[in-house]
């Protein structure tokens, strides 16, 4: 780490109860690089308090309200040096907005925005301050997304034609939200979460596919479902997308599929090979071509891309997964942050983190598979965000 000392940060969000917090917590602290010393854990300042205590932070350094933190922590000579964004979708904008403002670089949870007017504003905010702004799509920091990402646009697999993505679970299939289920209870609501299974998990599943073929949309046809009875929001999509250049692919996401955890996987077929990846088998990416045995490449080995070795701890055969994929996030973002802070220009493999234009192109993708669904027909998908 270039600073000489662990980067500094605070998080707003992850109070008791909560799922996220926890994992980015984790992910943060995982190679020692930072460390967390301040917070506003949850819009009631007792529980941000409880949290803060938990977590051993001075009672100084635990506020009441995200607008205190940033104020405070910017009149400090050891603020923070950035802040973990991990609450419900709705106040993400308003959070990095006020901490951006500060002059604070920023990792938020996805989805950036629940509007695509907001996620555009953050884009031109992030521009004018200089900021460091990480997004969350944690799955891209598995080294076999990495490994896969380098092979197609190196033409391992030719021209690409087809992609098929899909991110199914099952834990909404029964409405466990009227239980109280705390998670539940905000993902299906409508004014914090924004979309269903299409923001909070087809998100993903857009982002996958473009980040390992590097295609934008072009237009979709989305079918957008609520299968359980009084839910407001949808909790199952299947999407038919074209790509620019020409691909097709699909796009599925649900939170209905009984049986199915965290399925995330992708298939891409081109005209020379293809390449298969399992989130629930993160450290192989298989590999098939017309005139050869299907080739399996795995985790930790030096015959992977410098890419993918960059995003791996362990010697081959030591698994690898959700957290150092998570972690990597934080790994990238953070080098790339303090390199800013000393001067200095961030090595290219730490420059590997979703920005703030992934998360404008995350919020038009949600939009618009929305407003397909509404009008059950074909729209143009085409986005570029702000610079």
């Amino acid at each position: 780490m270039p600073l000489g000392r662990k980067l500094r940060y605070g998080m707003v969000g992850g109070g008791p109860g909560a799922f996220i917090g926890a994992v980015h917590r984790m992910a943060a602290a995982l190679d020692g690089t930072m460390e967390l010393v301040a917070g506003a854990f949850s819009s009631d300042a007792a529980r941000s308090r409880e949290q803060g205590a938990e977590l051993g932070l001075g009672s100084d350094r635990v506020y009441g309200s995200f607008s205190e933190m940033a104020a405070a922590e910017a009149q400090r000579p050891d603020g923070i040096d950035f802040v973990s964004i991990v609450t419900p979708n709705h106040m993400h904008f308003p959070v990095a907005k006020v901490f951006l403002e500060h002059g604070f670089h920023v990792v938020c949870d996805k989805p950036m925005t629940n509007t695509l007017a907001d996620a555009e504003e953050l884009c031109h905010l992030v521009a004018g301050q200089d900021c460091v702004f990480a997004l969350t799509h944690n799955y891209t920091g598995y080294p076999m997304v990495k490994q896969a990402r380098t092979m197609v646009a190196d033409g391992k697999i030719g021209t690409v034609r087809k992609i098929i993505v899909e991110y199914p679970q099952g834990w909404l299939a029964k409405p466990i939200e009227r239980e109280g289920q705390k998670q539940a209870s905000w993902r299906t609501d409508p004014k914090r979460a924004g979309a269903g299974a299409l923001g909070d998990i087809g998100s993903h599943a857009e982002n996958l596919a473009r980040y390992v073929t590097g295609l934008e949309l072009a237009s979709m046809c989305a079918d957008v479902t609520t299968f359980v009875e009084g839910r407001p929001i949808d909790d199952d999509v299947s999407i038919l997308v074209h790509y620019r250049g020409g691909a097709r692919g699909v796009l599925h996401a649900s939170q209905v599929s009984i049986g199915e955890e965290n399925n995330l996987n992708i298939r891409v077929h081109g005209t020379e090979g293809s390449l298969q990846w399992f989130q629930e088998h993160p450290n192989w990416l298989h590999y098939r071509s017309a005139s050869r045995p299907e080739q399996v490449y795995k985790r930790g080995n030096d015959y992977l891309s410098s890419s993918a070795q960059h995003g791996s701890r362990l010697p081959s055969g030591h698994p690898e997964a959700f957290l150092e994929a998570f972690a990597n996030i934080y790994l990238n973002a953070g080098r790339t942050i303090a390199a800013r802070l000393c001067g200095d220009i961030p090595a290219v493999h730490d420059l590997d983190f979703p920005t703030v234009q992934d998360g404008a192109r995350g919020v038009h993708f949600i939009l618009t598979a929305l407003r397909s669904g509404r009008e059950r027909a074909w729209v143009d998908a085409a986005y570029t965000p702000p610079a």
